[in-house]
């Protein structure tokens, strides 16, 4: 059965009293291991997200515990704010307030609807991890004029009015 990458085995192959194989910033954890193996995959999700977690090559077995677990669970789920630094020209010192939207929270049809509205190109079939990423990386493209959004934001919830007001034609009264 695969969880999420964490694979698991059967309890009887293992001898129950083994601790979990990695080295957290240079000291071996002591806790006991848990059902989840350090596959690959996982190895390679530490590696991406830069966590400083490393096999232990003195390990007997390649299971680790529940708190590395989640720890790793925790760093895949959560995305990174901005691309890594060879894809971009900035730096995080250099727009620190910025916060992008998560849009790995958002139902696959209100993605869809975004890549149709900005004519997106995508391959068919995409997951909606994917999916998030290629619009992200879309997103991040879109030039905005802070000054102009921010005026014209107050000027409409001073005149209490939105934008679909003014394209119905509601709220215009010259009296």
């Amino acid at each position: 059965m695969n969880n999420g990458g964490f694979s698991s085995a059967d309890e009887d192959s293992r001898d129950g009293h083994s601790t979990c194989c990695l080295i957290d910033d240079d000291e071996r954890c002591r806790n006991p291991a848990g059902n989840a193996r350090y596959s690959k995959r996982i190895q390679k999700t530490v590696q991406q997200k830069r966590l400083k977690l490393r096999n232990d090559p003195t390990a007997e077995r390649i299971y680790i515990c529940e708190y590395h677990k989640d720890q790793i669970q925790s760093a895949r789920s959560k995305r990174r704010r901005k691309e890594s630094e060879e894809d971009s020209n900035e730096t995080d010192n250099e727009m620190p307030d910025v916060v992008m939207p998560d849009l790995y929270q958002l139902q696959v049809n209100t993605l869809r609807r975004y890549k149709r509205h900005y004519k997106v190109q995508t391959r068919p079939g995409m997951k909606r991890q994917q999916l998030a990423d290629t619009i992200m990386k879309h997103f991040k493209t879109i030039p905005i004029k802070e000054k102009e959004i921010i005026t014209y934001f107050v000027y409409m919830v001073k005149s209490n009015s939105n934008k679909l007001d003014q394209k119905n034609g509601i709220g215009n009264d010259t009296t």
